[in-house]
């Protein structure tokens, strides 16, 4: 069954105003953002083609080894230098984000990836013009005061095209310098490889913003892959765990008042299942807006809401009871399985098995 995700739930008693941990985390995305774009004009971080020459925070990047080829320094200067520079800057900045990786999950996608922040937009728009979060889900996304409205939809073809040239130029910017490049683009003077990388990169970064937004997110970004597979192998990762004993209240849960519907499962952008077990959330990207939308819900009755983020030793409790229901619930579907072996095939004279169904 689809569940439609939702990027902008409404929260609680229908007010429009976000929570503030998604407040937080909007305006993160949103300074990374800026960051993303703006690093290689300001010569933060890029790679200069022509040069040949790493720039970082201002200033171009040497490991020293001009010094040794002129007899100015010796190998081991230069050992010394490439350690220091190169190897050890490297091992902290992978080791760092590996770790937050193991400890808390896909934390960088949620809370600061530019890319992930242009789908929770895409979605939006793509929602105000056809009631759905992506081209291809069959069921509409209920949303309290909203109804579908085609004048949206030239907003959201723009949109995908302008992020589709944002993201080639900006990559191409790391690559070459950004004055030649974008001089280049308003006079028109572009070298022929310069406006194919251009022009081939805007067409196909606009496709993958249009059509397969959350596809590229769960199953072709290396950085989230890698991410998800450090949390998984952690079994004291942060989760969002759910109170089972109080499972009996997520019957009552609505989306805004007025409106039914699973909250924590229309508001993951990723199209998860919040209360499932950690190995059927493999790219959860730990943004909250499932907490959220569990606490809006749950709030509106009085209650406290049922999914938490745990992390350490919670975290492998909530593994451990995950695992014992699985459990339970394959000895439960065991003998129905074993009964219809007994049985032989259905005939067209029996009833369907709804259980196989």
């Amino acid at each position: 069954m689809d569940r439609p995700p939702s990027a902008m739930l409404t929260p609680a008693g229908g007010s429009g105003r976000s929570a503030p941990s998604q407040r937080l985390r909007r305006s993160l995305q949103l300074g990374f953002f800026l960051l993303f774009v703006s690093a290689p004009l300001l010569d933060l971080l890029r790679f200069d083609l022509h040069e040949t020459q790493l720039w970082l925070f201002g200033q171009p990047w040497h490991l020293g080894l001009d010094a040794v080829q002129h007899g100015r320094a010796s190998g081991a200067d230069a050992a010394l230098n490439l350690l220091l520079k190169a190897l050890l800057p490297i091992a902290l900045v992978v080791g760092s984000f590996l770790f937050v990786a193991w400890r808390y999950g896909r934390l960088y996608c949620g809370w600061l990836c530019p890319h992930f922040s242009i789908v929770e937009l895409l979605n939006e728009l793509l929602h105000r013009a056809i009631g759905k979060l992506s081209l291809w889900d069959r069921l509409p996304v209920k949303r309290a005061g909203r109804r579908p409205d085609g004048r949206w939809w030239p907003v959201f073809g723009l949109a995908c095209v302008t992020m589709g040239f944002v993201w080639a130029i900006t990559l191409a910017s790391y690559l070459l310098p950004p004055k030649e490049l974008w001089s280049g683009l308003w006079s028109g003077t572009l070298t022929p490889n310069q406006a194919r990388f251009i022009g081939i990169g805007t067409l196909v970064f606009s496709a993958e913003f249009a059509f397969a937004r959350h596809l590229f997110c769960r199953f072709g970004c290396a950085v989230g892959l890698f991410q998800s597979l450090m949390w998984m192998a952690n079994p004291k990762g942060m989760v969002v765990a759910f109170k089972r004993e109080q499972a009996r209240d997520c019957k009552s849960c609505d989306i805004a008042p007025g409106l039914s519907g699973s909250a924590c499962d229309t508001a993951c952008p990723m199209r998860l299942n919040p209360r499932n077990i950690k190995r059927m959330m493999f790219s959860c990207v730990q943004c909250g807006q499932c907490l959220d939308a569990c606490e809006s819900s749950q709030g509106r009755r009085d209650r406290a809401p049922l999914l938490e983020w745990q992390v350490g030793i919670e975290a492998v409790r909530e593994t451990l009871r995950q695992k014992k229901l699985e459990a339970l619930q394959q000895s439960q579907a065991s003998p129905l399985s074993s009964e219809r072996e007994r049985n032989g095939p259905a005939t067209n004279d029996a009833p369907p098995d709804r259980e196989a169904a």
